[in-house]
């Protein structure tokens, strides 16, 4: 063999062996990978919190099974994916989020400031105008007689103190005056002390019979017998009930007219049933009527009625009204504005700063670097705009007054402030009835399980992921095979996985495996 024959294959023996030793590196660099074990992929830097320390991750869990925490790194039980880790910032507090100030903008977040004031408590409310059944006066018939004359015909009747109503026969009236007069002319004839005393004695057998002071008098004056003698009116007022007719027989307890003063009047307000408990006997009132606008009339709440409306569910306040001018009249309707004595220093926000979810109140505050928490508060009293905070808050902090229409009233909370996130927090497992709808391919089916590898399904914020799920209660439709294209619809199950309530094909197929690849030896359809 030639010098040169020799040369050339030795240079074909070494590239010979630089090839195989690269092949073979490439062999071994590629096993040490696929014998690597599973894990989630690592941060190319340690990551750094606020403060400049590394952050440790507190525990490792899966986005669709937020409830179960892992001690360390790897796959996760329930699908194909890796565990994720949960950090500090976002772990300490399940209730709170961050959202950067773009995004706080976007979505008109305001907020306000949580302070110390007294809530303007007064009390708006309707009434109705009535006589004050505590300025009455009654006139009856003191013995039995007859109705000679009525002067006052018609209910309703305006009356002065002193008008004279109705002109009235009484016998024992007849003879008292007689006795009266008897003695009277006795006396003037006689100096005798006992005389006196006899005089005294007629005129109280006047007032036995039910003669007044004034008809007494009148009969002194005259010294003449009246055989007729008026009844008149105690007071000014409204005659409101009228019992006395010319020619009418009366006996002894007789009614014969009932006066109301129209001095002062009641107002018998409607309170709604939630805001009585701050009212009081002694309140100022303040009412005003349709009829004279401009024009108020004051008062006081006399009493709270003991009793509550069943259909409106309205407690009745007494108040009593001053009637000048006599212009309010019973009937009508008035407006009331009770105020409440002097209110005590509280807690007050903004009204619409509250979430109320039907079992609970709830705000949310913003506790600064962009973060906000979730805090289940106690409200109290409202009025104009402001609630009451009887515990969950202290004063200077910020509450959240606009962005509330991202609260679902059908999820909970913490769900709410996932969304707000952008997926900072765990994924909402609190929508027990809702279904959700998604693509997929079939990749296995075993017994009462079949796995999906479905693309996104946003109501869930998943992303494409390949997991198994429960058939559904009346199992899988006979038309359904590994590898085909289907669309489904899932919801939560009592486990808390979730189960496929309907799955249908679209009829497009992947490549179907074979009958050995199919677990449990399930026969697919063929394409």
């Amino acid at each position: 063999m030639s010098t040169g024959t020799r040369v050339r294959a030795l240079a074909i023996m070494v590239l010979i062996s630089a090839g195989g030793y690269g092949f073979y590196q490439i062999g071994m660099d590629r096993g040490l990978q696929l014998a690597a074990p599973a894990g989630p992929a690592r941060p190319s830097a340690p990551i750094v919190s606020a403060a400049g320390d590394r952050a440790q991750p507190l525990y490792w869990h899966d986005p669709m099974y937020p409830q179960q925490k892992f001690d360390q790194p790897g796959k996760s039980p329930f699908m194909d994916m890796d565990l994720v880790p949960v950090y500090a910032e976002a772990g300490m507090d399940e209730g709170t989020v961050r959202i950067s100030p773009r995004i706080a903008q976007n979505l008109g977040v305001r907020t306000a400031s949580v302070r110390v004031g007294t809530l303007p408590r007064a009390v708006e409310a309707v009434g109705s105008v009535a006589y004050n059944a505590r300025d009455v006066a009654v006139v009856q018939a003191r013995n039995t007689g007859f109705v000679e004359k009525v002067h006052v015909r018609a209910p309703l009747d305006a009356v002065r103190r002193g008008q004279a109503l109705a002109e009235l026969y009484v016998p024992d009236w007849i003879a008292a005056q007689q006795e009266y007069l008897a003695a009277k002319q006795i006396v003037r004839h006689t100096a005798a002390v006992d005389l006196d005393a006899l005089l005294d004695g007629a005129r109280q057998r006047m007032r036995q019979v039910g003669m007044s002071e004034t008809q007494i008098a009148q009969i002194e004056a005259t010294g003449e017998l009246h055989p007729l003698l008026s009844l008149t009116a105690p007071r000014s007022g409204v005659v409101t009930e009228l019992e006395a007719r010319e020619g009418m027989t009366v006996t002894t307890g007789t009614s014969l007219f009932q006066i109301n003063d129209l001095h002062t009047v009641w107002v018998n307000a409607a309170v709604p049933e939630a805001q009585a408990a701050g009212l009081a006997p002694g309140n100022a009132v303040e009412a005003r009527a349709v009829a004279y606008p401009g024009e108020n009339f004051h008062g006081t709440v006399n009493a709270l009625l003991p009793e509550i409306d069943q259909a409106t569910r309205t407690l009745t306040a007494r108040i009593e009204l001053a009637n000048p001018r006599q212009r309010l009249r019973p009937g009508m309707f008035v407006m009331v504005t009770i105020v409440p004595a002097a209110a005590k220093q509280m807690l007050l926000i903004p009204t619409e700063a509250v979430i109320e979810t039907g079992k609970r109140a709830v705000v949310i505050v913003a506790d600064g670097d962009s973060r906000f928490t979730a805090v289940d508060v106690e409200p109290g009293a409202e009025a104009d705009g402001q609630t009451e905070i009887r515990k969950g808050l202290v004063a200077g902090q910020q509450v959240v007054i606009s962005g509330q229409f991202l609260m679902d009233s059908e999820a909970s909370l913490k769900a709410t402030v996932t969304r707000m996130g952008e997926g900072s927090a765990p994924a909402d497992d609190s929508r027990d009835g809702e279904t959700h709808h998604g693509e997929a391919t079939v990749e296995r089916i075993d017994g009462e399980t079949i796995t999906l590898s479905h693309g996104p399904i946003a109501s869930l914020q998943w992303g494409p992921m390949t997991m198994g799920f429960k058939a559904p209660p009346d199992g899988l439709p006979p038309n359904i095979a590994v590898g085909d294209r289907v669309t489904f619809e899932i919801r939560r199950a009592e486990d808390r996985g979730f189960e496929i309530i309907a799955i249908s094909p679209t009829g497009s197929t992947r490549t179907p495996a074979t009958n050995d690849e199919r677990p449990g030896g399930i026969q697919g359809r063929q394409p």
